[in-house]
């Protein structure tokens, strides 16, 4: 998978090329990463790469030309993947989507706007997709571009251990069980009894019954749409069941 990468503030992305599982994943040649600054297409002493908006209003608007400049030598460089633009208004980003981009290992364009916005012709002309991270503002698309480099990466298969990436949060549909690891007590606190008697059937089932409380508990939502994919047993049934009475602690 290839990612080029088109943001005024390339040095940020030094989080997910050298560090963690993303640099692990790119030294393995999983993945590469090319960032471009548009700054280095413009050509006037100060290297504009923004202007006011017509019709007034607070802010700077990201110019059209130097992005699209950007996008056209990347072509030329090789990629000729999906443009991802990233604001509040796009398709919010979630595990199937980061599975798609990369069970398809398809290369991507992100391009990370900033102040109030890019020129709406850039992205009529140039963008096949939006995402968002999230229904809140921040300064700029690039951590939303290292949300989904890195959401993505780590389900390339040999960047993490397949089991890891086939048990966690949403990959089942529901949400993950609460882990625990040495000492067996901590603070007077005893890990679960049945993480620590080595039956892996029985451990299991108690992980299967403790995701699909935390799942009803904070993201019931997440129970419908398991249900309405048939991803749940008849005993997943039984045990929201349980929950539904109000049974919680001893499930």
């Amino acid at each position: 998978m290839r990612v080029d990468v088109v943001s005024i503030f390339p040095e940020m992305f030094s989080a997910v090329a050298d560090c963690g599982i993303t640099s692990r994943a790119r030294k393995e040649g999983l993945w590469s990463i090319k960032l471009w600054n548009p700054r280095d297409f413009v050509h006037d002493a100060h290297k504009t790469v923004d202007d006011r908006p017509f019709g007034g209003g607070p802010g700077m608007i990201m110019l059209a030309e130097p992005l699209a400049k950007a996008v056209e030598a990347i072509r030329a460089d090789g990629n000729q993947g999906k443009v991802i633009s990233f604001a509040p208004s796009g398709r919010t980003l979630s595990d199937g989507i980061a599975r798609e981009f990369s069970s398809q290992t398809i290369d991507l364009i992100l391009i990370c706007g900033r102040y109030e916005g890019i020129d709406q012709r850039f992205l009529d002309v140039f963008v096949d997709e939006t995402l968002s991270i999230g229904d809140y503002v921040i300064s700029g698309g690039e951590l939303a571009a290292m949300v989904l480099i890195d959401a993505m990466v780590r389900l390339i298969p040999g960047a993490i251990k397949e089991q890891s990436a086939l048990d966690e949060s949403f990959a089942t549909g529901l949400l993950d069980c609460p882990h625990y690891t040495r000492p067996e007590q901590w603070r007077g606190i005893k890990a679960p009894e049945v993480l620590l008697g080595g039956n892996h059937k029985e451990v299991d089932k108690y992980n299967r019954r403790m995701a699909l409380q935390i799942t009803e508990t904070k993201r019931p939502d997440l129970i419908t749409i398991a249900r309405s994919q048939d991803l749940l047993s008849d005993e997943d049934e039984q045990v929201l069941k349980i929950l539904g009475a109000g049974v919680k602690k001893d499930c």
